[in-house]
């Protein structure tokens, strides 16, 4: 297809550039879950199923940390429960969805990098350069959030999920369906909540989003990290402080992010005013040289027409020398006629 100016594309050129994108994206979550799927055993013995065991590290030390505070509440996950499935192809399933979903995690920095490769052509120098890092960021907030929600918060979810009963004549039993769901919900969830400092970053610079607005707002974040900490981690304060903690910081990240971005656009746009009051201020001076030159004028003619007369008494006092000059000359006589050669010649009678 032919582009219809230079440096740009037609809409089905970007449909096309767009559809390749994806297709790479794609391929990498396929490969990496087709990784995935080889590997099961390390993918559930040691990964999705270690956080309801007791060797796991969160586990372990939270149960080392309760025997030296004496807070025997917090030592979580010491009675592991087994898991069943219900249907036939229910552990199938499982493996092929579990696969895809550590390839979509493992991939998710190379995903971002297609998309931003999308976007960048779009934007101006300046955008640039202020988006510089966005892909090393978004990736490392992305993995520490999968690492907290697996790390912290599974298993404390996994803890109060797999021993909350509402009567003791109610057994538990637990579906492999629902702990995978737990499980790689928490996680990525976890994963889009650490991208906050992202979100609020471009939200400040379309100026959609204040620091005024989200420190209005600060009390009813709070009341809402609170309430989920307290529903995802056992009844005692521990848990909830060390779960809404990370997310508070998150909040407050986003705050000091916010406040320098509109620092650095009121700068600019004071860098922007300067000129244009420079030009002001020169308009405005203009008339006041206007003004001193109409003052000077009628000064350069009043200085004119002093030296008029002073020019005029001196020719007047020089013209009556000259007169004077004049008639102390002796006067002009007329010359005397020459005599006629024919009366010299004529005889006389």
């Amino acid at each position: 297809m032919s582009k219809n100016t230079v440096g740009e594309m037609s809409f089905l050129e970007h449909l096309e550039v767009m559809r390749w994108h994806l297709l790479r994206s794609i391929a990498a979550i396929v490969i990496l879950a087709l990784v995935a799927f080889v590997f099961k055993d390390i993918v559930f013995d040691k990964i999705i199923l270690a956080p309801k065991e007791p060797p796991f590290p969160t586990n372990r030390w939270l149960c080392q940390l309760g025997d030296l505070l004496g807070l025997e509440r917090i030592c979580i996950n010491q009675d592991p429960f087994t898991l069943q499935t219900v249907k036939m192809a229910e552990q199938f399933s499982m493996h092929i969805i579990v696969s895809l979903v550590a390839g979509m995690v493992v991939a998710f920095p190379y995903i971002f990098w297609e998309f931003w490769r999308f976007i960048i052509p779009a934007l101006y120098d300046k955008e640039k350069n202020t988006a510089r890092g966005a892909v090393f960021f978004t990736s490392l907030l992305f993995t520490l959030g999968v690492l907290f929600g697996y790390y912290i918060i599974s298993p404390l979810s996994v803890n109060f999920l797999g021993n909350y009963k509402v009567s003791e004549s109610v057994i538990s039993a637990p579906t492999l369906r629902s702990y995978v769901q737990t499980i790689t919900s928490v996680v990525l969830a976890a994963g889009l909540v650490f991208q906050l400092p992202i979100l609020v970053y471009f939200l400040s610079k379309a100026g959609l989003v204040t620091p005024d607005f989200l420190k209005k707002y600060r009390r009813h974040s709070l009341i809402v990290i609170v309430t989920l900490s307290a529903i995802i981690t056992p009844p005692d304060v521990f848990s909830q402080v060390l779960v809404a903690l990370p997310l508070m910081v998150l909040y407050e990240i986003g705050i000091a992010i916010s406040r320098r971005i509109m620092k650095q656009q009121e700068d600019e746009q004071a860098a922007y005013d300067r000129p244009v009051k420079t030009k002001k201020k020169q308009s405005a001076e203009e008339p006041e040289t206007k003004k001193q030159k109409s003052a000077q004028e009628p000064e350069t003619k009043k200085q004119k027409s002093t030296e008029e007369p002073e020019t005029e008494k001196k020719e007047s006092a020089e013209e009556p020398e000259t007169k004077e000059e004049v008639t102390t000359k002796k006067p002009w006589k007329k010359p005397a006629p020459k005599p006629d050669p024919e009366d010299e010649t004529e005889p006389s009678e």
